[in-house]
């Protein structure tokens, strides 16, 4: 079988996403080599699956030792992405068949949260991410970037003082922008320029933690001090990563909401193959149907809850996460 690629980014009800994640499944457990033998190995029957809460989810660290995609799909525009890590670490990889699908979920993705990209100029301040090869983050901001059409639009590494210059002069303009920014230089800016502020057009948002660069804080007290030094309400945030081809936003408050195409479910953490109601804090799950031709269902290593409204909070990560995830594959 084969599921439309349109039919994903078309879903409009609880009931439609249901549906074709089934299909996607079944499609996934047919053609997705290492995912059939994932499968294969929790003795699950592939045709008596059909409830979502019955998908096994794929452990997210399967990314780091296996080529994670479906022998369905010919090639097109292919292209893999790799995870940051420190010295003798394995990084994950995610190879792409088709980069077109990656372009039209975070494109359309972002017009659902923040509207027609070419009335923002967006400015990336992304310097781990810049500093290493294949990074997904990167590839999409240089894409927003570039359908943004604005002339100041761009990417900044360590060049601060040009990027505070460039924000006011946005600010003059009265033009919408979005900073997108990993949260330590983010912080780097606010300290080393701690006279500027924002106006009501400047959107800030916070992506990928700290890196080993500052210790890590609590997202009431980075959010406080990024607020107050740029001058603005709110700090958005983006969450995604190498092994996902779709994101969430919070535009405040740390509280995510996803587009139709991805969901978020709560594994119990003493029993991952069984769920969590709204409120109850666990190991967080994602559904992204965009990943059709890789994997859709993914159990990742961070730790978070879901609302009553289907949005979503993350809350930190599993200690020693590596281990707690071999530790479930022989589970």
């Amino acid at each position: 079988m084969s599921v439309n690629i349109e039919n994903i980014f078309t879903i409009k009800s609880e009931q439609e996403f249901r549906r074709i994640a089934l299909d996607v499944f079944r499609f996934q457990a047919a053609n997705n080599a290492v995912y059939k033998e994932y499968l294969l190995s929790l003795k699950t029957d592939v045709e008596s699956v059909e409830q979502l809460e019955q998908i096994p989810f794929l452990p997210v660290e399967f990314f780091k030792s296996f080529e994670i995609r479906t022998t369905h799909q010919e090639k097109i525009n292919p292209i893999q992405f790799t995870s940051s890590g420190t010295t003798g670490q394995i990084t994950s990889k995610h190879f792409v068949s088709d980069s077109s699908v990656y372009q039209k979920s975070y494109l359309k993705a972002f017009e659902l949260f923040y509207g027609n990209i070419t009335d923002y100029c967006i400015l990336a301040l992304l310097p781990s991410y810049l500093e290493r090869e294949g990074s997904s983050l990167v590839y999409m901001a240089d894409d927003l970037i570039k359908k943004s059409k604005h002339h100041q639009s761009g990417f900044y590494l360590h060049n601060y003082d040009e990027l505070i210059l460039t924000l006011q002069q946005l600010q003059d303009k009265k033009q919408k922008t979005i900073l997108l920014g990993v949260t330590y230089a983010l912080l780097d800016v606010v300290e080393q320029f701690p006279l500027f502020r924002g106006g009501s057009n400047l959107i800030v948002m916070e992506t990928g933690g700290m890196k080993g660069k500052r210790k890590e804080m609590i997202r009431e007290e980075l959010h406080s001090i990024l607020c107050e030094g740029f001058g603005v309400k709110s700090i958005h945030s983006e969450y995604g990563m190498t092994e996902l081809l779709s994101q969430a936003y919070s535009k405040g408050e740390g509280i995510f909401n996803t587009p139709a195409w991805m969901k978020i479910l709560i594994r119990d953490t003493n029993d991952p193959f069984s769920y969590l109601p709204a409120g109850r804090t666990g190991g967080i799950n994602i559904i992204d149907l965009a990943n059709i031709y890789s994997c859709s269902f993914i159990a990742t290593q961070d730790l978070g809850k879901t609302n009553p409204n289907s949005s979503f909070e993350v809350l930190g990560r599993f200690d020693n996460s590596d281990i707690r995830g071999c530790n479930l594959l022989v589970q």
